[in-house]
């Protein structure tokens, strides 16, 4: 630039300009050129000192007198700076004067061109936006550093504990959902079931057969008191096996461990008195096996005709009209109790049997060719349904003992009384109070389940430690 350049005149608001001259110095990028980038970056950032009314201007740069426009550029002797060729294009930019123009008032920045008439000004006009850089990088930590505690905040409350799969507002809602379903298919079969007993093929279906197998002549009649307490025990054993196996499946800090003397292998407390039951419940089940057959009791649950399938069939679409048929356990059962007490003795217990022993202990592991057979897994697949298949029927069976006459049906299940005529037995107490004591009993052994009874016990087949 040329060291006798004079500078961008002032506005005619500035008139302490003229009378300040500045010495000549050395070659500097012109003033004029820059004067309208340093004006428009004047107002977001206020300049120097050096820009405020009655300043001297920059040193080495002649202020021209008022009112010359021509003083600029006709600047004798002035070289060219041959380092910045482009400068002089910055003027084109729309809406900015060329430098010298004075008499154009509508520029308000004008008195601010002299504020960075050189290169210095450029750092200066970029020096706002540096604080501005680590300003936001500042903001934006925090904003990093607050979001973990808000997600931290609204993560407890918008996740809800899960049960399996699904938290407890779902269970409910699908319980729901399920109850009122089957109680609109109970409803809609109920009222099939009762049409279809009114037309002429249902009455005549219902006619033919009645609900009940034909027996063989030699079929035993009465309930034996050998079977009566095999009912008991029955009941009492799988109501604790049921307990105890739904303690180990959610079960995740045992009380205790026990390593059998015979087996080696610790195993928890609760899983040690599931298989003491269990044993138990088989041992149980071996001695109504050879009962029953020794007796001639098994033509009362097992099928001998083929009709038991169609009467069956009638039992059930009678118990689905809500009108109950009267039965009388004492002589013979209807054809779909026939079946159900079949399917419980002779493949669902030794489905859970045969499950259960594959889950165990028992199972030794050197017999890998029958592992790979018959994999655990499988097994586990097998016994949790055939669990909720016992559930069931106790469930059913239940409300079918207390709906088609209590006194009676428990008279000839605990007191082993009964007669050919139904109603003989109908007011009789003896087998009711035997089933509360029943209860009781069961009860007792519910509440005296507990690890501080199970362990002195455990003791006496192995040993027992907390860990």
């Amino acid at each position: 630039a040329a060291p006798s350049v004079p500078a961008a005149p002032k506005a005619a608001n500035t008139p302490a300009a003229p009378s300040v001259p500045s010495a000549p110095s050395a070659p500097s990028t012109p003033a004029a050129p820059t004067a309208p980038s340093a004006a428009n970056a004047a107002p977001p950032v206020p300049g120097p000192p050096a820009s405020a009314p009655g300043a001297p201007s920059a040193p080495g740069v002649p202020v021209a007198p008022a009112g010359n426009p021509s003083a600029a550029p006709s600047a004798p002797g002035a070289p060219s700076a041959p380092s910045v060729p482009s400068i002089p294009t910055a003027p084109s930019a729309p809406g900015i004067p060329a430098p010298g123009v004075a008499s154009n008032s509508s520029i308000p920045s004008a008195p601010a061109a002299p504020g960075a008439p050189s290169a210095p000004a450029a750092p200066n006009a970029a020096a706002p936006s540096a604080p501005q850089e680590p300003a936001t990088a500042q903001t934006a930590p925090t904003a990093t550093k607050q979001q973990p505690k808000t997600d931290k905040a609204v993560k407890p409350a918008s996740e809800e504990k899960r049960y399996g799969q699904f938290t407890r507002k779902q269970w409910i809602g699908g319980g729901i959902v399920v109850v009122l379903g089957l109680a609109v298919l109970l409803a809609l079969a109920v009222f099939g079931t009762r049409y279809f007993f009114s037309t002429d093929f249902g009455a005549n279906f219902l006619e033919r057969y009645d609900g009940h197998s034909t027996l063989p002549d030699s079929a035993p009649v009465g309930i034996p008191v050998w079977l009566s307490w095999q009912h008991f025990f029955n009941v009492f054993f799988m109501v604790l096996i049921i307990r105890t196996g739904i303690q180990i499946r959610y079960e995740r800090k045992p009380s205790a461990y026990v390593t059998p003397k015979r087996f080696k292998k610790k195993i928890s407390l609760t899983l040690w008195f599931h298989l003491t039951l269990d044993i138990l419940w088989i041992i149980n089940g071996i001695v109504f096996i050879i009962l029953l057959f020794v007796t001639g009791h098994w033509m009362r649950i097992v099928p001998t005709s083929w009709d038991v399938f169609p009467n069956a069939l009638s039992a059930g679409l009678q118990y689905l009209t809500l009108d109950w048929p009267t039965e009388n356990g004492w002589v013979h059962y209807n054809a779909l109790q026939l079946l159900s007490y079949f399917a419980v003795v002779f493949i669902a217990a030794p489905l859970a049997i045969i499950s259960g022993f594959r889950m165990s202990s028992f199972w030794s592991k050197n017999w890998t060719k029958a592992s790979q057979l018959y994999p655990a897994p499988l097994a586990r697949k097998i016994h949790t349904p055939v669990m909720l298949f016992f559930v069931i029927f106790i469930i059913i069976h239940v409300v079918l003992v207390i709906g088609t006459g209590l006194l009676r049906n428990l008279n000839t299940m605990y007191a082993s009384q009964g007669d050919v005529d139904p109603s003989v037995y109908a007011d009789n107490w003896t087998g009711f109070f035997i089933f509360l004591g029943s209860l009781v009993v069961i009860a007792a052994a519910w509440i005296a389940a507990r690890p501080s009874l199970l362990a002195p016990v455990a003791r006496l087949f192995g040993k027992v430690t907390a860990r």
